[in-house]
C-alpha cells in the first residue's frame, strides 16, 4: 500500500511527500531487457551487457540463450565500489556513442566499459534530468547550479540546456575529461559549464566562506570514494555536515536541491529526514523515495537508488 504522510508538519518546512517512486521505461539507446538471480540483462546502444545486481532476487524471464547473447559479462568486483572486469564475447571498442533525447533538447554522450562496472551514466536520473530541465526553464531568470560528484557531466549538459550557469565539480581528472568529451560529442562547448577537479567538501567549505549562492544544487555522491589529493569520503560519516554546507550555499531565491544515493544499506527515509532537517525554515515541497527501471515490454521494476528532491515553488 502506498502512503502518504500529513501535508505539511508546520508553516515553515517543505510539505513532505513520500513514498515517490520514480520510473524509467527506457528509450532508444537504453533497455533494461531482464533481471534475476543476481544480474541484469542490458542494452546499451547496439551492446548486450550483464552485471551483477543484488537486489534481483527473482528469476529470469528470458532464456538462458538470450543472457548468453551478451556482447559484455562484468565479472569479480562484487562491491560496487570494486574492480572487476569485463569478459567480451567478440572484440568490442572501448568507447562507443550515444544519445538521450527529452523535450528541450538532446545529450550525446560516450559509453565506456569501466574498471568499476558502470558504463558513464545512470540512466535512472533521466527522471530528475526532465524534472529541473523543467523548474529551470520556467524560472525565466538567470540561475547558478552547482552539479556535485558531476561524473560525466549529463546533468551539468541538461541544466546548461535549459538555460542556468553550471558549476560542476568532481574529484576525479578522468571523469571531468570524460565529461569534456561528451561536451564536444554534443556541440555543445559554448554552454555555460565551468568545470572544477577538486574534492567536493573543500570545495563547498571554500564556497560558504567566499559568501557564493547557488539557485540548484545537484548532489549525487559514491558511497565511498576518494578526492586528488587522497581526501576520504563516507556517504555515512560526511553526507549529512556537506548537506548542512549545500543548505548555507542556496541562494534566497533558490530553486531546487535534489540528492540521489546508491548502494547503501539504509532507507530512503534516511536521506528524507536529513534532507527535510537541513531545509527547515523553507517552503515548497520534498519528494522521497526510490528510482525505478521498467523492464522492456512493461516487466518488472529494478529499485536502483533513493532519493530526496526539493522544490521551491512545487512540483
Amino acid at each position: 500500500m502506498r502512503t502518504t504522510p500529513p501535508a505539511r508538519p508546520s508553516d515553515d518546512a517543505p510539505a513532505p511527500r513520500w513514498p515517490v517512486m520514480l520510473e524509467t521505461p527506457g528509450w532508444r539507446d537504453f533497455a533494461l531487457l531482464d533481471s534475476g538471480h543476481g544480474r541484469k540483462l542490458e542494452r546499451y546502444g547496439p551492446y548486450r551487457i550483464v552485471r551483477p545486481e543484488a537486489q534481483a532476487l527473482w528469476s529470469p524471464r528470458l532464456g538462458e540463450a538470450e543472457w548468453e547473447r551478451a556482447d559484455a559479462v562484468f565479472t569479480g568486483g562484487k562491491d560496487e565500489e570494486a574492480d572487476g572486469r569485463w569478459r567480451y564475447r567478440t572484440p568490442l571498442p572501448e568507447t562507443w556513442p550515444m544519445r538521450w533525447r527529452w523535450p528541450d533538447g538532446e545529450v550525446k554522450f560516450l559509453g565506456r566499459f569501466t574498471a568499476f562496472r558502470h558504463v558513464g551514466f545512470f540512466p535512472e536520473q533521466e527522471t530528475h534530468w526532465i524534472w529541473f530541465s523543467k523548474l529551470i526553464r520556467d524560472a525565466r531568470r538567470p540561475l547558478k547550479v552547482l552539479n556535485l560528484f558531476g561524473y560525466t557531466g549529463i546533468a551539468s549538459f541538461v541544466a546548461a540546456s535549459a538555460g542556468a550557469q553550471v558549476t560542476h565539480v568532481d574529484a576525479s581528472k578522468k571523469a571531468v575529461g570524460w565529461a569534456r568529451e561528451n561536451q564536444a560529442l554534443s556541440g555543445m562547448e559554448e554552454l555555460p559549464v565551468r568545470w572544477i577537479v577538486d574534492d567536493a567538501m573543500k570545495f563547498v567549505e571554500r564556497e560558504v566562506r567566499r559568501g557564493n549562492r547557488y539557485d540548484g544544487i545537484i548532489l549525487d555522491p559514491p558511497k565511498f570514494g576518494r578526492g586528488p589529493k587522497g581526501e576520504v569520503w563516507d556517504i555515512f560519516e560526511h553526507l549529512p555536515e556537506m548537506m548542512r554546507l549545500c543548505r548555507a550555499l542556496l541562494s534566497d531565491r533558490a530553486l531546487f536541491l535534489l540528492i540521489s544515493a546508491y548502494s547503501i544499506r539504509a532507507s530512503f527515509m534516511a536521506v528524507h529526514e536529513l534532507t527535510a532537517e537541513v531545509l527547515s525554515g523553507l517552503t515548497g515541497t520534498l519528494e522521497s523515495g526510490e528510482l525505478l527501471i521498467r523492464e522492456e515490454g512493461g516487466g518488472r521494476a529494478l529499485s536502483t537508488s533513493l532519493f530526496s528532491r526539493w522544490s521551491a515553488g512545487g512540483v
